[in-house]
């Protein structure tokens, strides 16, 4: 089955390599160049994967992704100039998949979106099998990959919701970071643990009624993260 891809980024000789290498794949590519033109094509159309550049005209990268990822889970990878991590941190915070530091080898931005994409179809195979679990006043839908709280829906990122499916379906099993990182993004993945502690957070805002005093996502101190059960 074909995959479609968005491609954004301001640098057309950029978009140019990448949708003719992804072309060459049997995959279809859809291209914008700044960031107000990749939000009306995330809106009117359905994506396997998006990759997205931070620095662009109208609207940046960061922004985009945050507001795609108000309604959408698809998979984004940041494509940036910037190699301080912060920056990185800062993407993955936005709700990205991924990261790849410009300048980049076609390879390896490929092996990345293979990489994902894979998970992205184990997930949802392994989740065809699972059943709703409920826990207090949040019930999560591993096949529809909806967690709800109460009457009200939370809107979880791709890799939040991994990471909740991940430690409540194992409650009680303590996860180090470093565990969390390579089960969750994969052994490929470059990042470090603040990865993690940056998701874990974020996750807490969601769906803790008081993060710092948590009913759900409990700390091991020194050791790491697990889900009373």
């Amino acid at each position: 089955m074909s995959r479609k891809i968005l491609v954004v980024d301001d640098e057309k000789l950029i978009v140019k390599g990448i949708r003719f290498s992804l072309e060459q794949d049997d995959m279809e590519v859809d291209c914008a160049y700044d960031g107000e033109e990749a939000l009306k094509l995330a809106r009117e159309n359905t994506y396997d994967l998006i990759l997205l550049d931070i620095m662009l005209p109208k609207c940046d990268g960061l922004t985009v992704c945050q507001q795609i990822r108000e309604y959408s889970d698809v998979p984004i990878i940041m494509l940036t100039a910037k190699g301080e991590d912060m920056d990185k941190i800062m993407g993955l915070e936005y709700g990205a998949d991924d990261y790849i530091t410009k300048p980049f080898n076609i390879l390896e931005v490929k092996a990345r979106m293979k990489a994902i994409l894979r998970r992205v179809q184990k997930n949802g195979k392994d989740n065809e099998n699972k059943k709703v679990l409920v826990k207090g006043e949040m019930k999560i839908d591993f096949e529809s990959r909806r967690v709800v709280i109460g009457e009200r829906e939370v809107n979880l990122t791709a890799k939040e919701f991994d990471l909740l499916e991940l430690l409540s379906m194992n409650p009680n099993k303590v996860y180090s970071r470093e565990n969390l990182l390579n089960l969750v993004w994969g052994y490929e993945y470059p990042g470090d643990a603040r990865t993690v502690d940056v998701h874990i957070r974020r996750l807490r805002e969601k769906i803790e009624t008081h993060p710092s005093d948590p009913k759900y996502v409990y700390t091991k101190w020194g050791v790491g993260y697990y889900f009373r059960g």
